[in-house]
């Protein structure tokens, strides 16, 4: 039996007059961790989208865990697929606390009509005390900081109950503290609850040590893919960014630094 999770055969998306992606074909493999890299515009969360059932295609095909993506397959995926963006602004005036927005991603399992239970509250705190934020439960979501925040939207996925975990650029515009604390809190959940990760990013710096795989996207294709060692080489970087090498260099040199 194959342990094929994600299956995408020649996907073409396009949005109005940009297509997205141009014939994107990619096979991930269950409890696979795996980094997709690029420029803005290479299609990146676009990948994300058609895995989590929301892309419309043009041409091509996806099955997700076994079943194919169509228009009707969205609550399916709802209960399967976790998905987490990049922090956002939260208005401090927004009258929800942590707990209560983690809560959010059971709904999808109870259904809008269906109040949480004991069990949903049971999941939600175990998942609040994966991520460290036990001690901020009944803080206003909007009073955190970004890091928390992402956090706390990290937790709301995982209260979902998924089996694919998708983030895209959760890093961005966090400080390097913050950006280092939710790349180990990454690695420790996918290690932890055995799950198969998608993780979208532009900046190498955000790309988790504990990626096996790397997708190098580019103009909506994949242009390339292996071990972070054999795709991050400085010549592919330098071709995948148009950046002259000397810049790649340069850009590596001060990663290290930091």
């Amino acid at each position: 039996m194959s342990n094929t999770v994600i299956n995408i055969e020649n996907a073409v998306v396009s949005y109005r007059e940009d297509i997205a992606l141009r014939g994107v074909s990619l096979r991930v493999k269950s409890g696979e961790f795996v980094g997709i890299v690029g420029p803005n515009g290479a299609g990146k969360t676009t990948l994300l989208t058609i895995v989590n059932g929301l892309g419309k295609l043009i041409h091509g095909q996806v099955q997700v865990l076994g079943h194919h993506v169509t228009p009707g397959s969205g609550h399916f995926l709802r209960k399967k697929v976790g998905y987490v963006a990049q922090a956002q602004n939260i208005d401090p005036r927004m009258p929800m606390n942590v707990r209560e927005v983690a809560m959010i991603g059971r709904y999808g399992l109870l259904g809008l009509l269906r109040r949480p239970g004991e069990h949903d509250w049971k999941i939600v705190d175990e998942m609040l005390e994966l991520v460290g934020m036990t001690h901020l439960a009944r803080r206003p979501i909007g009073h955190l900081s970004g890091g928390e925040q992402q956090r706390v939207a990290i937790a709301r996925c995982l209260a979902q109950e998924p089996e694919l975990f998708l983030l895209d650029e959760p890093t961005a515009s966090l400080d390097w503290r913050a950006k280092t604390d939710i790349l180990e809190l990454v690695k420790l959940i996918h290690d932890s609850r055995h799950l198969t990760t998608l993780f979208v990013t532009h900046d190498l710096s955000s790309l988790p040590v504990a990626c096996g795989r790397v997708v190098l996207m580019k103009e909506g294709l994949i242009w390339g893919e292996g071990s972070p060692e054999a795709a991050l080489t400085d010549d592919n970087l330098s071709q995948l960014y148009d950046m002259p090498l000397s810049a790649v260099k340069a850009r590596r040199k001060e990663a290290i630094l930091i």
